[in-house]
């Protein structure tokens, strides 16, 4: 007796050829139709800085969600590397540099949609930061790319995430950006001050404000995030907190619902309660 080409044939009068088709692939492939039909929907997200530390655990976490993940890596080699090591089929390396327009500009050619964008990516300039020492090469340096660099990578993807039906932007700052809690002499972090790096954010924070305000009638969320005192590179591993509470934070406001805030400051360091942190 032939074996019957598909389970369709047996339950109608009539086996259609594009239902035998997608149950034998379904079945070559070993992956559920339903996994196939999600993964042609699934939403798409841009992490910048993502091929180590926070962000790798954002994009990691992410992909658990079942988000296809635009992994962005100034150095490329070192973000396929990441790909890699989160070996899924639903991760891409993406070259961007966010202080070098053509280096966004080409970043852009390859993305052709996009529902959220983490603006991870970021620099210190290195500690300490005397106001009167500092020279104004770093404080530039530091500028450059964590406040304009994100506002050129925003700018670049904006057309796409308004093609999202539910656009998030989530701008990592830092709790050290809080003008308010500087000033502040019983603030855990008051005696951390920084000419360039701290400034850097706060600006970083005020341009938040502004682009929310912008797209408050409409379904985008935009938020900025300090993912609190957290051990990485970026501090010699000497905070307490660790990468995964941190990228939580930030996957939080990624995967906002329609009824989620907009234009926040949102530090758990900096409001332990509520986490809605003072400017």
């Amino acid at each position: 007796m032939r074996k019957r080409l598909c389970n369709t044939a047996g339950k109608t009068a009539k086996c259609t050829i594009n239902a035998c088709l997608s149950e034998v692939l379904a079945n070559r492939l070993a992956v559920p139709l339903s996994y196939l039909k999600q993964n042609e929907t699934m939403k798409k997200v841009l992490i910048t800085g993502a091929n180590k530390s926070i962000g790798f655990e954002t994009a990691k976490q992410l992909l658990d969600l079942g988000y296809y993940v635009y992994l962005g890596s100034r150095d490329l080699k070192k973000g396929e590397e990441a790909a890699r090591q989160l070996q899924s089929a639903n991760v891409q390396a993406i070259q961007i540099d966010i202080s070098n327009s053509q280096s966004i500009a080409e970043a852009r050619k390859n993305i052709g949609e996009l529902d959220v964008l983490i603006n991870n990516a970021g620099i210190s300039g290195g500690f300490p930061q005397s106001a009167i020492t500092t020279g104004v090469a770093v404080m530039r340096e530091v500028f450059d790319t964590n406040y304009f660099g994100t506002i050129q990578v925003t700018q670049a993807f904006i057309d796409l995430l308004k093609k999202s039906p539910e656009p998030r932007i989530v701008n990592v700052t830092s709790g050290l950006a809080s003008l308010t809690l500087h000033s502040d002499p019983a603030w855990k972090f008051y005696q951390v001050k920084s000419a360039a790096y701290g400034p850097s954010k706060t600006a970083l924070n005020a341009y938040t404000v502004v682009l929310a305000y912008e797209f408050k009638d409409t379904a985008f969320k935009v938020n900025v995030i300090d993912p609190g005192y957290t051990a990485t590179d970026f501090n010699d591993h000497r905070g307490p907190r660790n990468v995964a509470d941190a990228a939580k934070d930030i996957v939080k406001f990624a995967t906002l619902g329609s009824d989620g805030p907009s234009g926040i400051f949102y530090s758990v360091d900096n409001n332990p309660e509520t986490g809605v942190s003072p400017w």
